[in-house]
């Protein structure tokens, strides 16, 4: 089983209940962390001695008064991967949405997703017995979208791109937004390329459409 992990979780009740789990696999080396910022450094100190074999975290963080780098559970991990490139991960969030979960696997190469809900102890034990010996895992009644549908070609971008247009930002402000979250490329040219080719990818003939696209395939 694994020596030492570490637990990314920023609700005391879920981060807890992620702990008691680990405990009973007997992991004898369990680090929590309420904060992105704090996880990574944490991965990046590990290195120095004892590195962290697998990392356990949600998706969503809830802002508060603490300004943080690193505001969500996908920016993390793929944080963590370019820190350590052995590091396991195993996602436990609330998100249901086929098409996210389906880049997860596909993008950031994340090992399992479980979902928070009824029966999710007995599944995170499983998911981190299967990844220990190095089998991936999704929770159980989720099955991911096949290639066909054109999810696998979305990109991070491109889903941060319509969750924008999604949340109502005009295209030409879209840059700015990008730019504050430290997204390249985040030129107006390569946002307007983004969104014609995903036009052309769904067959779609302006925004409003391509938006009701996103959420049918779940990727929004």
């Amino acid at each position: 089983m694994f020596g030492k992990i570490l637990i990314a979780e920023d609700h005391e009740s879920s981060n807890f209940s992620v702990r008691k789990i680990a405990e009973e696999l007997q992991i004898p080396n369990i680090y929590h962390c309420f904060y992105c910022d704090d996880a990574v450094a944490q991965i990046k100190k590990s290195l120095s001695s004892q590195p962290y074999e697998l990392l356990i975290t949600d998706l969503s963080f809830e802002e508060d008064e603490r300004k943080q780098l690193i505001q969500n559970g996908r920016e993390l991990i793929k944080a963590c991967r370019e820190i350590s490139l052995d590091l396991k991960v195993v996602v436990f969030s609330a998100e249901h949405r086929l098409g996210v979960i389906d880049l997860l696997f596909s993008e950031l190469k994340i090992d399992a997703f479980v979902r928070k809900a009824r029966f999710d102890s007995e599944e995170l034990k499983k998911a981190i017995e299967m990844v220990y010996d190095d089998k991936t895992y999704i929770s159980h009644g989720l099955k991911l979208p096949t290639k066909t549908n054109n999810t696998l070609e979305f990109s991070n971008y491109d889903i941060t791109i319509l969750q924008l247009l999604s949340d109502g930002v005009l295209q030409k402000n879209i840059p700015k937004k990008l730019q504050e979250k430290n997204i390249y490329p985040n030129s107006l040219s390569s946002v307007e390329k983004r969104i014609n080719a995903m036009k052309l990818m769904l067959v779609v003939k302006n925004v409003e459409e391509l938006i009701a696209s996103g959420k049918i395939m779940g990727i929004i």
